[in-house]
């Protein structure tokens, strides 16, 4: 019933431009080519997922429908005059107030999302007062398999907020057997997704094998399979790599491609790599580069703090490290064999290249691709991505597009109704900055309650 809708246009200030996903259908798998131009201009609702303002009484003003959502949303202004969009509960009604908010999650999803309390609470209620509901933070690309120390390894993702992890790369048995043993209850962990491996030293016909072998264990990923940066990928990488796409769109197989040059990203675009793993960070991208990106519809992470030294992870001294805790800038792959790169250029090519490709509206999802302290390479690549990017872009990229790239729209990336409740409450308002989100309180996977810091 759509009486009462308002039928006017989207507010303008929580609008943005949405560009088209084209040449590929919901899978990832390009089914036409050589699009461009023309098509309607559609807009995008930002919609306020994590309900910040919690001390202030709003109303409704009006009630939408909204093209890109499956639900309806409400236009909420508060008492200093600021206008938010939010998921339209059930029942709501135009001068409605809303004072605060309630998440009802039953049967390990969120059934509801309300201003006020719920009609009937049962069971566990927990009083989230001054803190800002998120949904669980996702890692579409960070190296984790069983291993002796897996569970400090995984408490420690947890209390940093993630509760989904894509495993990079390794043997595939290794990441089956890490999340088998989380969700057996052997070990408290984050959701994990195995990927498996795949070399372009093989054959075509070996390849091919190993994405078959990989699809009857169950996995749904490759991991990162690399490309030849300079001078770029040979006739024989792309050779394999065509064969290990075919194979794997046969299989319902997702590949993911390391390439981090210009030569090795426009290759990868050109062969129909649905996944990338990592932002191009050896030189820069044009313009017109990223629209071809964008154009082709491949999902990419950013990974923008790869070569960004690190302090006070390895040591207290004050020096500058790589990401391994070897020497900066000299340790960062190719950096010393490659006459461009002999200072860390990476460390400026890869968040610039992002917001180059945000802005010609390729689907940017987030991962650290870190070994080290969970929350310390949270904060090492938010910290960087603010430089390029506000708090709302982040939200964007933390939640839907990285559950994009997992392939998980449906079930993760958002605060809403039917989506798994995987929820973390977090101690202060995430849109005032990037640290806010280093104060997870409470950790919350398919509606149990996994970490509470309370």
């Amino acid at each position: 019933d759509r009486t009462g809708l308002w039928k006017g246009k989207p507010f303008k200030a929580l609008v943005e431009p949405k560009n088209s996903m084209r040449g590929r259908n919901n899978n990832g798998h390009i089914t036409s080519r050589n699009m461009s131009g023309g098509g309607h201009k559609k807009m995008y609702r930002l919609v306020d997922f994590y309900r910040k303002k919690i001390d202030m009484p709003g109303t409704v003003e009006r009630i939408e429908y909204d093209p890109n959502r499956s639900c309806y949303i409400m236009l909420v202004k508060f008492e200093d005059g600021k206008h938010f969009y939010y998921l339209a509960p059930q029942k709501i009604k135009i001068g409605d107030i809303i004072e605060n908010g309630s998440i009802v999650v039953r049967d390990r999803r969120i059934i509801s999302l309300a201003s006020g309390a719920p009609e009937n609470p049962l069971g566990t209620v927990i009083d989230a007062n001054g803190m800002s509901a998120m949904p669980g933070f996702i890692d579409a690309h960070r190296h984790v398999n069983s291993n002796p120390e897996e569970g400090e390894q995984m408490q420690a993702l947890l209390e940093a907020g993630y509760t989904t992890v894509l495993s990079g790369g390794g043997p595939a048995e290794g990441g089956i057997a890490l999340r088998d043993h989380i969700e057996s209850g052997q070990i408290n962990g984050p959701r994990i997704i195995p990927s498996g491996r795949v070399s372009l030293s093989s054959t075509p016909e070996e390849a091919r094998a190993e994405i078959r072998r990989m699809a009857s264990m169950g996995i749904k990923f490759t991991g990162e399979i690399v490309l030849t940066s300079f001078p770029g990928p040979s006739d024989r990488e792309i050779e394999v790599l065509g064969a290990i796409l075919d194979e794997a769109e046969k299989e319902g197989v997702m590949v993911q491609v390391h390439a981090v040059s210009v030569q090795s990203t426009m290759a990868a675009i050109e062969a129909g790599v649905p996944l990338l793993v990592h932002m191009t960070n050896k030189n820069f991208l044009s313009r017109e580069q990223a629209r071809i990106i964008a154009a082709s519809g491949v999902n990419v992470c950013t990974t923008v703090g790869f070569a960004s030294p690190v302090f006070d992870v390895y040591s207290n001294d004050n020096v500058p490290t790589f990401r391994n805790g070897e020497a900066w800038p000299e340790s960062i792959a190719l950096t010393n064999r490659v006459p461009e790169l002999h200072l860390g250029q990476e460390a400026g090519h890869a968040p610039v290249n992002a917001r180059t490709e945000w802005d010609a509206g390729v689907v940017l999802g987030y991962c650290t691709d870190t070994g080290y302290a969970p929350l310390a390479g949270l904060d090492h690549e938010l910290k960087i991505l603010s430089v390029m990017f506000s708090m709302k872009d982040l939200v964007k990229m933390m939640g839907p597009n990285s559950a994009s790239y997992i392939q998980m729209s449906d079930d993760l990336g958002e605060l809403a109704e039917g989506k798994l409740a995987d929820i973390i409450l977090i101690d202060g308002d995430p849109l005032a900055g990037y640290w806010e989100w280093l104060k997870t309180r409470v950790v919350i996977k398919e509606g149990r309650v996994v970490v509470d810091k309370r």
